[in-house]
């Protein structure tokens, strides 16, 4: 019984170290592999009873896992959609099978790190076809709610490479000098005219023509006075707004808007004198044109005998073409183009789980969830316990060659060493039997 339980002692030797230099060829076929974890195998002894006098070898066993929570470190590359997670979490994604089967169906699964590209279609796609997941934006760059506890809420990144995009103008602000000079009694009483591009709901180049007719009195002093008129070119040149516009002749605040007033019967809306903004309603809906608030001197002003110009800003753009696309340490992926406009169009969660090591692995550095590694949750990106999203960056494998050809020398002692025992129980054997000769 001793003599046999050496010798299967030895076999479960061999068998374990045969095991362990599976983990170690691995680990070293894989030592260039982008976010691929390293294996170990754990050995642990078995015992069996033993009678007094008499010792019986239990043997060995081995347990083998991935090292899934332990990072590698992150190198650089050109690519704004190559993507790591820097700390805790792991990115959703699902399978390229999945998304082109079209049912709408994504079974998820996570990796800490993929060189995601636009496929043909606009999905962000590795090279073997893992699709990234994310949360859609609103129109407006804002994310809805969605429930934390599910993917059901998560949906392929798909951006359009030949996207268009443009934003309507909802606010100018119009700074003008108006001269002095052309409210005096001798004054000539032409009209100071300005144009102010929009863009329209559908980007095209649209134009507010303003008018300024100053108010020339018969007799001293100055008047201090104009009346300004407001037209949109996407109407057909209808007036869209009528004020009278004062100035201040004050040593304290000559120059600066005293009262704007509103023309009775005419459109838009009244001047706030503590904004400086009214609101005027052109062919693609309203607009809110900041002139200043009274008595700042910012916007409208009355200075000298110069018509100019001096700070006219609105927001707004033309159409635009995409150029870029980046995620953000919190996620955000955001679409850049060329007219300077930037949207949030999904944002990438980071998923944590109690015990990442209970993860079942599959090819192309994927895990899927498992009894041994708890339930998940969405959280964003740099929130809670998880760490952030670094773009321009890949995580590489946290395989350590030189840990691992000691590890293979060492096996390799104990591979022989246990060999040997076969063969010593072997001999052992054969005097045995020859005992009866």
């Amino acid at each position: 019984m001793t003599i046999s339980s050496s010798l299967n002692a030895g076999v479960a030797g061999l068998n374990v170290n045969a095991s362990r230099l599976a983990t170690i060829a691995d680990n070293i076929a894989n030592s260039g592999t982008y976010g691929y974890k390293r294996s170990v195998a754990d050995f642990h002894s078995m015992v069996i009873s033993n009678g007094s006098g008499t010792y019986s070898a239990g043997g060995v066993r081995v347990t083998t896992q991935k090292l899934i929570d332990q990072p590698g470190a992150l190198v650089t590359t050109d690519n704004s959609t190559d993507l790591a997670v820097r700390g805790r979490g792991f990115l959703p994604v699902t399978t390229g099978a999945a998304v082109d089967s079209g049912d709408g169906e994504f079974p998820l699964f996570m990796t800490t790190t993929g060189s995601f590209r636009t496929d043909s279609e606009g999905y962000l796609r590795t090279s073997t076809g893992v699709t990234l997941l994310g949360w859609p934006a609103n129109a407006d760059g804002t994310i809805p709610s969605f429930p934390r506890d599910t993917g059901a809420g998560l949906q392929p990144v798909r951006v359009n490479v030949n996207q268009f995009t443009s934003e309507p103008t909802t606010r100018i602000s119009l700074g003008v000098n108006l001269p002095g000079t052309d409210t005096n009694p001798d004054a000539d009483g032409t009209a100071r005219t300005l144009s102010v591009e929009y863009f329209d709901n559908l980007g095209t180049s649209q134009s507010i023509n303003v008018t300024f007719t100053p108010t020339v009195p018969a007799a001293p002093p100055a008047s201090n006075t104009w009346t300004m008129t407001m037209t949109d070119s996407a109407s057909g040149g209808s007036m869209v707004g009528e004020y009278t516009v004062v100035f201040d002749d004050s040593r304290a605040a000559g120059g600066t808007i005293a009262t704007v007033t509103q023309a009775p019967g005419a459109p838009g809306g009244a001047y706030d004198p503590v904004s400086g903004v009214l609101t005027v309603n052109v062919d693609s809906g309203p607009i809110d044109i900041n002139i200043g608030d009274a008595g700042t001197g910012a916007g409208l002003t009355q200075l000298s005998d110069n018509f100019a110009p001096t700070a006219i800003s609105k927001d707004g753009s033309p159409v635009g073409n995409l150029i870029s696309v980046e995620v953000d340490a919190n996620g955000l992926v955001s679409a850049n183009f060329d007219v300077g406009i930037t949207r949030t169009v999904y944002q990438i969660p980071l998923i944590d789980l109690p015990n990442p090591n209970g993860l079942m692995a599959s090819d192309n550095q994927l895990y899927s969830t498992s009894s041994a590694s708890g339930s998940f949750f969405l959280w964003d990106a740099a929130d809670g316990p998880t760490g952030d999203i670094v773009g321009f960056a890949l995580e590489e494998s946290s395989t350590d060659v030189a840990a691992e050809l000691t590890q293979l020398i060492q096996t390799q002692r104990a591979y022989s060493s246990n060999a040997k025992i076969i063969t010593t129980v072997d001999e052992m054997l054969q005097e045995t039997t020859n005992m009866k000769r």
